[in-house]
């Protein structure tokens, strides 16, 4: 096999297509390159040949991290619909899904560097129930008693793992047609710009609508919904009319999507998300959760935002400021604005084709994200 990421077929299958034939596909095509990386390696000396890796307690095998962090890939919502559009076009079929099960797993490398980054910007400690890598490579920082900053040494290691999923990942979509480069391009650059608009919206208390939309849109919602179906629907080769009213179709599901996450960010229980309730307040995020609280507190309650923007909000002034936002409206205001995108998405599906088993599965999705617990 080649060393090349680039170089990976995948067969095709005869009979139709399901979203597990398209996930097993995936899951083959991981496999094939972390084997790759690992003869890239070898290839540069870092792992020789009948040889062991470079060893001693802070050594890093990148082979084994990133297979390790995508060996807990959670619901994989973006291969999904990536499918799912592909299906939706109506003319899809078995010459153009090798090209498919690339999206699905380039999609997959995306995620993880999207996760690990994430969770150094958001000073995270855990994800999905386990301890952030940037977190856990600290530690055995600390433990080995390294040289230097173990916080910065854990932050380091992070980038770098991630760094390498978003390379791979755009080894597989390099040799795909332009159409499908286009969309990919388009995507990370949202993903960039969203999570970028986030850090900058952070530091200077930034507390407006439409940036906070702006941001949920970009750095959620567009990259878990909306382009994962268009590249699908882009590989089958769908005409502009169809992927117009895919986009604008996913955008609604994505918007919600997006404030579910804020609210789960704010009152979800860890127990079920995995991480932390209240990061979002105790970090002054600037979601729209935040810039409605603005809008609606009382004025007894004005110090719990103060102090959110001061990045002075303690544990107890964290529950303090999740009961204040519940009692003035601000959680209801937000089921509210969920359920409304959930029905218009759900009235918008017989728009979208006439794959009936992706109608099916996009009726059951917009039902899970729009009324999810993690």
């Amino acid at each position: 096999m080649s060393a090349e990421v680039t170089a990976f077929e995948v067969h095709t299958r005869p009979g139709p297509l399901r979203a597990e034939d398209t996930l097993d596909g995936v899951d083959s095509m991981l496999d094939e390159a972390l084997e790759s990386l690992g003869g890239l390696l070898e290839e540069a000396g870092v792992h020789p040949a009948g040889g062991d890796a470079a060893t001693g307690p802070l050594h890093v095998d990148l082979v084994r991290e990133l297979g390790g962090q995508l060996a807990n890939p959670g619901k994989r919502i973006r291969p999904r619909l990536a499918h799912w559009g592909w299906a939706l076009a109506g003319d899809a079929d078995a010459t153009t899904w090798p090209s498919l099960v690339r999206v699905g797993a380039a999609l997959e490398l995306l995620h993880l560097f999207a996760l690990v980054q994430d969770d150094v910007m958001d000073r995270s400690d855990t994800r999905r129930g386990r301890t952030a890598l940037h977190v856990q490579a600290g530690r055995r920082h600390r433990s080995a008693e390294g040289l230097g900053d173990a916080a910065l040494f854990g932050d380091s290691v992070a980038v770098l793992v991630a760094d390498l999923a978003l390379s791979e990942a755009a080894s597989l979509v390099a040799p795909l047609p332009a159409p499908v480069r286009r969309v990919w391009r388009l995507m990370t650059v949202e993903l960039v710009d969203g999570q970028l608009l986030d850090i900058t919206h952070t530091a200077s208390r930034g507390r407006d609508v439409p940036t906070s939309r702006r941001i949920a849109r970009f750095k959620s919602g567009r990259y878990t919904i909306t382009r994962p179906l268009e590249l699908g629907a882009a590989v089958s080769g769908a005409d502009r009319a169809h992927i117009d009213r895919l986009v604008a179709w996913g955008d609604l599901v994505g918007d919600a999507f997006a404030v579910r996450d804020d609210v789960l960010g704010v009152w979800g229980d860890p127990a079920v998300t995995g991480k932390p309730a209240g990061d979002d307040l105790a970090s002054g995020k600037p979601t729209i959760l935040l810039s409605w609280a603005h809008e609606m507190l009382p004025a007894g309650d004005r110090p719990l935002l103060a102090a959110c923007d001061a990045g002075t909000l303690d544990a107890d002034g964290v529950r303090a400021l999740q009961a204040a936002m519940a009692a003035a409206g601000v959680r209801e205001r937000a089921e509210q604005e969920i359920t409304g995108l959930a029905e218009r998405a759900l009235d918008g599906l017989p728009e979208l084709g006439g794959d009936a088993a992706a109608v099916t599965a996009l009726d059951d999705l917009v039902r899970s994200i729009a009324w999810r617990s993690a």
